[in-house]
């Protein structure tokens, strides 16, 4: 039976990304044991998975889009985390915006592409 679901982050700069990922948005981590100890896994905490069209009509306008992954980081108070994350050192290349699912704004992932941290406004999985 699945138990969870495993995210992948490729980095240019594996160490400065994982350090983000401790120190920043201060995710639990356990190393792995065949890699070395600057290897983590990270605690993530509950997730939910969408499937979304590659191309369609939204509101009157037709978007089209490659076949891709995506990972999105969800909260409960955008402005909220926002600024507690900056306050550790965090980097948006966004402003926050409304997607039409939620309120998101881009975060800087050191050494890899930026993630999306939103406020959603649809009904959520997580919790079931």
């Amino acid at each position: 039976m699945i138990t969870s679901v495993h995210t992948l982050i490729y980095s240019d700069d594996p160490t400065a990304t994982r350090a983000f990922l401790r120190d920043v948005l201060q995710w639990p981590a356990v190393p792995d044991a065949g890699s070395g100890e600057d290897w983590l896994i990270f605690k993530t905490g509950p997730s939910e998975l969408g499937v979304h069209p590659t191309r369609g009509v939204w509101e009157g306008e037709e978007f089209s889009a490659p076949r891709h992954h995506q990972i999105a980081l969800m909260c409960d108070d955008l402005a909220a985390t926002r600024s507690e994350l900056e306050s550790r050192g965090a980097g948006f290349s966004s402003e926050s915006t409304d997607m039409g699912f939620g309120t998101g704004a881009m975060l800087q992932v050191p050494g890899a592409d930026d993630i999306l941290l939103y406020q959603p406004s649809h009904a959520s999985a997580f919790n079931l």
